[in-house]
């Protein structure tokens, strides 16, 4: 996915596979939505895969790897509504619950994400 730096770490019951995992089937779920995935054409699914990947890492606590700040907004830049943009974060809550990730750490990866609509 081009995720680099992060080492080894757990968090939210998540490791860098783990993470990856739960990016891979929360963009599936997006992808497989009417009306979210014609944002996602056009669009490089790797580099977003990246991007959210490493926002979802830090997080849920984890490292930030070598930048100050994670790449906050990846959805941002799609093009998404207000109300797609929650329907996204939502998904990203039902991949977390579906890979038995804790509730506080389902919470803060729907705040870190939530947070980019208003960004």
């Amino acid at each position: 996915m081009g995720v680099t730096g992060l080492g080894a770490y757990s968090v939210g019951g998540l490791g860098p596979a783990g993470v990856r995992d739960a990016v891979a089937r929360w963009l599936r779920l997006v992808a497989a939505d009417a009306e979210l995935a014609p944002y996602l054409i056009g669009a490089d699914r790797a580099r977003l895969a990246g991007h959210l990947a490493l926002t979802l890492t830090v997080a849920l606590g984890g490292p930030a790897g070598d930048i100050a700040r994670p790449a906050a907004g990846a959805w941002r830049g799609l093009g998404l509504t207000e109300a797609h943009h929650r329907r996204v974060v939502d998904y990203l809550a039902g991949a977390l619950w579906a890979l038995d990730v804790p509730a506080g750490a389902v919470a803060a990866a729907r705040r870190a994400f939530a947070d980019e609509a208003g960004s």
